[in-house]
């Protein structure tokens, strides 16, 4: 073998090292940041689950005191059971954006008639007598919490994995290897619109 084709191998062979080490880094990088977010879903669903956990008993616990209320246990009941049938810790809804806006509008509607049930709950002052309520009340409120804490670090999650997606070259190999942007919690409509309570009805 000449020494000529000897060089024009080595050469293929350095471009072929250095064009595999270009695409490695950062698909390996991507791989990183995309099973991070994946991780921060898995805690965002996870208190998810732990409010829906925590609903039938204290549906039940209301009932107790207000039983006469049945249109807004209805409606929470059928919340409830409907933002059940959207967690899926398979990760298909972080890879969906309809599924994704389904999931978020499912637990926007939960959130809604939770807070219905706690209009009901205050027109009851002896539910605050009742230790078991006011431990399950505080188990719900300290998950509220935990859900915004989760749901604030899984979109820092996103926006850290999308932002490496999309700046070049990375963008490139993102899309060779089907990378594709998760999409972000928002605000729920309305949510920055305090709700009117009338006891007077």
């Amino acid at each position: 073998m000449s020494k000529g084709i000897m060089i024009g191998i080595g050469v293929i062979l350095f471009f072929v090292i250095l064009t595999g080490a270009c695409v490695i880094g950062p698909y390996n990088t991507m791989v990183t940041k995309d099973e991070n977010v994946k991780e921060k879903w898995s805690q965002v669903e996870n208190v998810y689950q732990r409010r829906l956990d925590l609903i039938p008993n204290l549906v039940n616990t209301v009932k107790g005191y207000a039983n006469h209320e049945k249109e807004t246990f209805t409606a929470v009941t059928e919340a409830r059971a409907k933002a059940g049938g959207t967690m899926n810790i398979s990760g298909e809804t972080i890879s969906d954006p309809a599924v994704f806006q389904k999931f978020q509008q499912a637990q926007s509607s939960l959130g809604g008639a939770l807070s219905r049930l706690m209009v009901v709950m205050e027109k009851y002052p002896e539910l605050k007598a009742n230790e078991p309520f006011m431990k399950l009340q505080d188990e719900l409120a300290g998950t509220e919490n935990r859900i915004a804490v989760e749901r604030k670090r899984f979109n820092a999650a996103a926006k850290e994995f999308n932002t490496l997606i999309r700046k070049f070259p990375k963008n490139m190999i993102a899309n060779i290897f089907g990378f594709k942007s998760r999409p972000y919690f928002t605000a729920s409509e309305g949510a920055k619109i305090a709700p009117k309570v009338d006891f007077s009805k």
